[in-house]
């Protein structure tokens, strides 16, 4: 029987690439979008997969998403949380409460509410599934620090890497992920002056959508395997 992976923010870019890239080893990407439903159709017309509204600041979109996914008579394999908002270039002192409460609620709060259903009323049934989160090089690391100027996205995605370490901690027979893209090719990028990216871009060659994808895919067993 063919799986059911979930790919939040599935309609373009690093999603997008990660649903073709499930298609290609056996899944049935389930392709999710907030608003580019155009987008998202082609994304899921070209891999084989379906459509799902999802609006990660809707409790009531989210947990129809949640019904559905139980209604599917194929398993659910997993989920790939790959929707973030825009960053906001500003300095920290500049950070609204609108742009830290939409960042939050998308990355983290939304999220949280969709797996806690996911797991209660889909992964519990067969005590597996995989969860991989995307984080950002933004963050920084113990040799770099984070970015800056791009204060509410960061911390978005620090609650992003304590939501996954909770559901590790809490459900030790999930497959718990994650990866951590710099620079990406794709619409995010034009929130940034061209003449700064081109400088970047000099430094160090930004990676494509699917490079993230395959990173991805690396740790996602094949369907039917154990997780």
């Amino acid at each position: 029987m063919i799986e059911n992976f979930l790919v939040v923010g599935g309609s373009g870019g690093i999603g997008a690439a990660t649903c073709m890239r499930l298609a290609e080893i056996g899944y049935r990407p389930i392709v999710t979008y907030g608003s580019n439903r155009k987008a998202a159709l082609m994304i899921a017309e070209r891999c084989g997969g379906r459509l799902l509204a999802l609006d990660l600041a809707n409790h009531t979109s989210i947990d129809e998403v949640v019904e559905n996914m139980a209604s599917y008579p194929e398993p659910l394999a997993g989920v790939i949380l790959a929707a973030s908002p825009t960053p906001v270039i500003a300095p920290f002192r500049k950070i609204t409460e609108e742009n830290m409460q939409l960042q939050w609620q998308v990355t983290v709060a939304g999220p949280q509410r969709l797996l806690a259903g996911l797991v209660s009323g889909c992964l519990r049934k067969r005590k597996k599934g995989t969860i991989i989160g995307i984080l950002t090089e933004a963050m920084g690391d113990t040799q770099r620090p984070a970015w800056r100027q791009c204060g509410a996205y960061v911390i978005a995605k620090f609650g992003l890497l304590g939501l996954l370490a909770v559901l590790a901690a809490e459900y030790p027979w999930l497959r718990v992920g994650s990866v951590k893209p710099g620079y990406t090719e794709t619409k995010m990028l034009q929130v940034f002056d061209r003449r700064f990216l081109d400088m970047m871009r000099e430094k160090k060659k930004f990676q494509a959508p699917d490079e993230v994808a395959q990173e991805i895919i690396k740790q996602i067993p094949s369907p039917g395997k154990a997780s």
